[in-house]
Order: C-alpha cells, then sequence, then structure tokens
C-alpha cells in the first residue's frame, strides 16, 4: 500500500512539510510506502474548463508545463492521499488551489473511494477556512476523509516552531494511524469479497428551473 502526501507550500521543507512527514513517518512504521509530492514554487496555471482531460486515454491535463500531469500519473498507483497547504490570507495556498482544481477534474477516477486527509499550517489563524476549502475536493469524490484527534493543523512560523507545537504533532500522527487502519480495512475487504461501492449517477439538476 502507498499514501501519497503533496504538499503545496512553495517552501520545500517547512512548516507544511513538517506535518506532513509526521503523518508520513506513522505510516512508514505501519508498513506502508509514503511519498511526498512537492508542487513547487512554479506557476501552477488554473483550469479553463475546456474538457480535453476527458477525451485523453490516460486522463492529462491539455497544459503540459507543469506538474499536473505528472501527479496525476501517480495517483494511479497510490491508495490514499493526504493533501498538505500552508494558510495564505485564511485560506489555501494558490498553488494548491490551481494544481487541486485541474487534478480533481483531470484525475477523479483515480482519486475516487481512496481516502484522504487535508492538513492545513498556519502562524496563527485561517486554518479551519483552509481545511473548510480543501476538504471540499474529497467531498465531490466519493472520498473517505480522514480526521484526527483534533482538527487536521500545526502552528508555527517556522519549522522549528512546529516542532513545538505538541498537541499539533500529536493530531499529524493520529491522522497516520487513521489512514493506516482504513486502508488496512479496505485490504480486508478487499480479501473477504468486499469492493467499493457504484456510485448512482446520471442526474443532473440546476437551479434555473
Amino acid at each position: 500500500m502507498k499514501v501519497l502526501l503533496f504538499n503545496g507550500s512553495p517552501k520545500a521543507n517547512g512548516c507544511t512539510y513538517t506535518a506532513l512527514t509526521e503523518i508520513a513517518n506513522v505510516l512508514e512504521k505501519e508498513g506502508i510506502e509514503t511519498e511526498i509530492f512537492q508542487i513547487g514554487s512554479k506557476a501552477v496555471r488554473g483550469c479553463v474548463g475546456c474538457g480535453l482531460c476527458s477525451q485523453n486515454e490516460d486522463h492529462h491535463c491539455a497544459y503540459n508545463e507543469d506538474c499536473v500531469n505528472e501527479a496525476i500519473d501517480k495517483l494511479k498507483t497510490a491508495d490514499g492521499f493526504v493533501f498538505g497547504s500552508p494558510v495564505h490570507f485564511a485560506g489555501a495556498s494558490g498553488f494548491i488551489t490551481a494544481f487541486l482544481d485541474r487534478l480533481f477534474l483531470a484525475g477523479s477516477s483515480y482519486l475516487a473511494y481512496k481516502p484522504a486527509a487535508c492538513v492545513a499550517s498556519a502562524r496563527r489563524a485561517g486554518t479551519t477556512a483552509t481545511l473548510d476549502q480543501l476538504n471540499k475536493y474529497l467531498g465531490i469524490r466519493n472520498m473517505p476523509i480522514i480526521s484526527g484527534s483534533y482538527w487536521n493543523m500545526v502552528h508555527g512560523s517556522c519549522p522549528e516552531d512546529v516542532q513545538k507545537d505538541l498537541e499539533g504533532l500529536q493530531t499529524m500522527r493520529n491522522v497516520g494511524q487513521n489512514m493506516a487502519w482504513i486502508l488496512k480495512c479496505i485490504e480486508a475487504g478487499k480479501e473477504n469479497g468486499i469492493g467499493k461501492p457504484v456510485a448512482v449517477s446520471g442526474a443532473k439538476t440546476n437551479f434555473i428551473q
């Protein structure tokens, strides 16, 4: 089993990375492979709603100049995900917002029914608004949401500060344990003939008529 952790901070080894590493360490101890995917500090194009990804056999986005298509390929072999972001103006970073808009449209079939957690990192405030924003992506793709013993957040201006946030780090470890538990339950279910559900689809309702 493998969990892919996305770092939505432009700082590769900053506070968000510190939180993700705490989760990854627990997962590794539980025998689950991990990889931290750095979205990076280079510009990520936003989705333009062209729909070409639905026509591509590999579900790649039409735009190939950033890391989105690389991430889509990695989704295929991952069993669970963690999406981490710093707080920028009381919301998720622009990097991860543009990234997730395209990832969750083009790579939706590789995300569905796989458990995921969202993590926010802040100096002081804006974490709950950021988590609310990030969790909405999971809620539209049939993804079980992994929680912890508190809201999934850490606080600090630098990694050294985050290391002093004892409750935040404790929460990250509990997120890792809960993720490992759910993944093992899903695996046990498969071994006993319990497959993923089939979503009911077809209805499209708007509020104009």
